[in-house]
């Protein structure tokens, strides 16, 4: 199978279906475009039908959209989903609510792995909604299947879709519960999470549009990315 997906520093849609094929140690072919550092057409339309990323190419099948590429895995490998029909019922709906959700999260805090924002005070209100909805969604899963993922023992899909915020806590110094936190600093932790994170910070490639996005909302404070100084 083939991934394509594009910078690891900004692409947290990538990310998901990476993080996830990697952990479970699924077998794949990591295909990398850029974005245009100029801004422009990403020329994704060569081998996605949406013109974005990430897609599974899978011999005569191309799959786009993280749920769906996770499910297309699921179909194959069956730790993508936790074992126990309840777990695996509330895993599948946290992560559907996190695909189609925290649309605040996302835009006052865009990915940037390899930077460190202040964010401006007061937060924005929808900011302070999504992060009290997302607390109480990580104390649910963390309580009823007892941790330290979320759906129980072993890291899986929902765990996956996640990741992504799990480094926004930490561009952004985001302020949440001990378990919460607990949660994230064992997604942070995960092999694969260090290998995407040094990446994403090796990258050369910086665009100027995506870090206007994540400026919008705070201040820089460090700039750890190659080429930049602090």
């Amino acid at each position: 199978m083939k991934l394509h997906i594009a910078n690891k520093n900004y692409s947290s849609w990538s990310l998901r279906p990476w993080v996830l094929m990697t952990t479970l140690g699924v077998p794949f072919e990591e295909s990398l475009h850029p974005f245009p550092m100029g801004g422009g057409p990403t020329g994704f339309e060569a081998f996605s039908p949406t013109g974005k990323v990430p897609v599974l190419v899978d011999g005569e099948h191309t799959v786009w959209d993280t749920l769906a590429i996770a499910e297309y895995l699921a179909e194959q490998h069956s730790a993508v989903w936790p074992a126990d029909k309840n777990a695996r019922a509330w895993a599948r709906s946290a992560a559907a609510e996190m695909h189609s959700g925290f649309g605040a999260l996302r835009n006052t805090c865009p990915m940037s792995c390899g930077v460190r924002v202040e964010l401006h005070q007061p937060l924005p209100e929808g900011l302070l909604q999504d992060l009290h909805r997302l607390q109480a969604l990580w104390h649910e899963g963390l309580q009823r299947f007892g941790g330290p993922f979320l759906a129980g023992a072993h890291f899986t899909a929902v765990d996956a879709f996640f990741c992504p915020v799990a480094f926004r806590v930490q561009t952004y110094g985001l302020t949440l519960s001990a378990p919460c936190m607990a949660y994230v600093q064992t997604l942070l932790a995960l092999p694969a999470m260090q290998a995407w994170y040094q990446a994403a910070l090796a990258e050369p490639w910086i665009e100027p549009a995506h870090d206007a996005d994540v400026l919008a909302f705070g201040k820089l404070t460090q700039d750890l990315r190659h080429g930049k100084s602090n």
